[in-house]
């Protein structure tokens, strides 16, 4: 992987809260946006900015996994001012808002980072239809890859 490609995305790891642009990551690495943008999507599979959103929705996934912290300060705490946008978002991704999927995991419908999908739990086709065309389906490995790590997703 290109060392600049690697700078990125430590920047991007290291605080989710903060603001990042396109412009500011590629000037922090010398390179043009349409440089950067290209290398990047050649290494990762996705532009900056996707990825970005990307780990946004993991975090904000495991928080809501594994603390109780409200949805709205989970927003916060992932680097998004809008909850109404966050909530859609999350949907888009896993199939479900937020404050349902934190119920259905705490209840044990749903997979943790260390289990297997239930056989033919009802809530994991949910999400992988709602998965289908998003970034999700070539990103799983990924995830995985990057929890194990540093495990901070």
């Amino acid at each position: 992987m290109d060392q600049r490609v690697d700078k990125v995305l430590q920047m991007m790891r290291d605080d989710l809260r903060r603001e990042l642009s396109l412009a500011g990551l590629a000037q922090s690495v010398n390179l043009s946006v349409w440089r950067l943008s290209h290398i990047f999507r050649s290494d990762v599979g996705m532009s900056p900015i996707q990825y970005l959103k990307f780990l946004r929705m993991e975090k904000a996934k495991y928080l809501l996994e594994t603390s109780f912290l409200s949805v709205k300060e989970i927003t916060h705490r992932v680097g998004l001012n809008d909850e109404s946008h966050f909530v859609r978002d999350f949907k888009k991704v896993y199939g479900l808002p937020p404050a349902n999927y934190r119920l259905l995991f705490k209840e044990g419908q749903l997979k943790g980072p260390d289990e297997k999908d239930m056989p033919g739990s009802k809530i994991s086709k949910q999400m992988a239809k709602a998965a289908k065309g998003s970034i999700l389906p070539s990103l799983s490995l990924l995830t995985y890859f990057l929890y194990a790590l540093d495990g901070t997703l």
